[in-house]
Order: structure tokens, then C-alpha cells, then sequence
């Protein structure tokens, strides 16, 4: 997950659709594509948490209507992708990793580049995110942060994604990894399709992408950090915006009493 938000390039278009599931390197992934593609990058993670409002309402709209029942809910998917995807040369992360086949029939010269870890080493990691974005209290105590407040209704239509991609949600298991990539394999023709480690640094990136290796060192974000970093500080925004509506209410309260001459 990144510092903060990508903000859209006029006349940018996708170039590169990053299908790797969260926890196999996205964020650094999305920071070398940024730099060899020279434009900003659609991280969902980081779009979704440190983005304005509209992004997290834009893919819970998506996904209400995903799978698409009917061609009004196709439309609905793509104009969202559309929307949102505007003004940037690769997308990342989910929900868009379990959204190829709608954005190849978006941007049909794309390639698709599956971010890869070691599978078991992937399940543990994501046993984390899992604990950070399903905490039990979460609904309430992020009720006051615009945008944040949709959190909870993203993270199930999330799971609802899983569902109809690999047969069940969390907690994640080596079914979901072989699941994402029988997907891949056969939504993606196998000649747009690369399978990607972001330990292996720049060198198999650029030949992939057609560029030359920076002289600067490759990225290297520890999405886990970010997360739990980030789920702390929304936690404690909440509190405290329950602790000012609470005085508010206090105030309120105390006020009405005197003015009704109950003193």
C-alpha cells in the first residue's frame, strides 16, 4: 500500500493491468510501474483507503452489480471502471485483479502482469490483512470518516468477489492462489499474460515493458506495515470523531436543560 493517493494524468490511458492478488508485492509493483511508465498508477488498496470519497463509492457500485446479470448491470461495471481508471497507465490491487476480463474488453492492447510470492508465504500474509479489515467494531467506530464509512459494505462485496472467482472467501488458502491463476489462465490470452516476482527486481520488468533498467534502486514498500500502520490511525480518527460528536451531543444536552428551566 502506498504513502498516498496516485491523482490522474490528463490523456493517460491503461497500459498495464497489475492481476497479482494484495499481499504479493502491489504496492512496490505499482511503484515501479509509476516510474517506468512515467505516469501515475491505480493502486485499489491505497486509492480505496487514502482516496477521496467517490473511489470507495465508485467500487462498491461496480461490484453491487458484478457478476452482471444483465446488460444494464454490464454498462453499470464498465462505466464505473471507466470512471475511475481515467487518467491512469496501470491499475493494481483489488477489485480490478478479479476484474480482467471487463478490463481487457476496456483496453484491449494492455497487458496483464500477475504479481507472484511463494503460495504458502502469500496465506500467511494475508491471514493479517484479514484480521486488519474485519475487526468486528469496525462499522462503528469508522461511521464518522467520510468515505472510510463504506469500508465494511467494500470489504464484503469483496468477499462476495472471491466467492464467485474461487468458491469461498476468507480465510485465504492455497484454493484461492490456484484458483486466481486457473483464472488468469483462462480468461487472459497466454501471450499477454506474464506471472511476475518483485523480488527479481527490474531487469524481467523492463524486458517485459520494453524498457531500459533506472540507475535508481528498485521499490520496496512492506505492504503489511502500511496496512496495520493505517488501521491504527483510521481506529483512533474514529474515536475521536465519536468523542467530538459526543460532546457535541453533551453540550447540546446541558444547553436545552437550562434553557427549559430545569436548573
Amino acid at each position: 500500500m502506498g504513502a498516498q493517493a496516485s491523482t490522474p494524468k490528463p490523456n493517460t490511458t491503461i497500459r498495464v493491468i497489475g492481476a497479482g492478488l494484495p499481499r504479493t508485492g502491489t504496492a512496490s509493483f505499482s511503484a515501479a510501474l509509476s516510474t517506468l511508465l512515467d505516469a501515475p498508477v491505480y493502486h485499489g488498496g491505497t486509492q480505496v483507503t487514502l482516496g477521496p470519497p467517490s473511489h470507495i463509492k465508485s467500487w462498491i457500485t461496480a461490484l453491487s452489480h458484478w457478476p452482471p446479470c444483465t446488460s444494464s448491470d454490464a454498462r453499470i461495471v464498465i462505466t464505473q471502471l471507466q470512471t475511475r481508471l481515467d487518467g491512469y497507465a496501470a491499475v493494481t490491487d483489488a477489485p480490478c485483479n478479479g476484474l480482467v476480463p471487463e478490463l481487457l474488453k476496456l483496453y484491449p492492447d494492455a497487458i496483464v502482469i500477475c504479481t507472484v510470492r511463494d503460495p504458502d508465504a502469500w496465506v500467511a500474509s494475508m491471514a493479517t490483512v484479514a484480521n486488519a479489515a474485519t475487526l468486528w467494531f469496525l462499522g462503528v467506530v469508522l461511521f464518522w470518516i467520510p468515505g472510510m464509512r463504506h469500508f465494511p459494505r467494500y470489504i464484503d462485496l469483496l468477499r462476495k468477489q472471491w466467492v464467485e472467482l474461487y468458491g469461498a472467501p476468507e480465510p485465504a488458502t492455497r484454493l484461492h492462489w490456484d484458483g486466481h491463476v486457473e483464472y488468469l489462465k483462462r480468461v487472459v490470452p497466454k501471450d499477454r499474460l506474464v506471472f511476475y516476482d518483485v523480488k527479481e527486481g527490474w531487469e524481467p520488468l523492463c524486458r517485459v515493458l520494453g524498457k531500459e533498467v533506472p540507475s535508481l534502486e528498485f521499490p520496496r514498500i512492506n505492504d503489511g506495515k502500511a496496512i496495520e500502520a493505517l488501521t491504527r490511525k483510521f481506529v483512533v480518527k474514529g474515536l475521536m470523531r465519536w468523542g467530538i460528536v459526543g460532546l457535541t451531543v453533551g453540550v447540546g444536552v446541558v444547553s436545552f436543560w437550562y434553557s427549559s428551566g430545569n436548573h
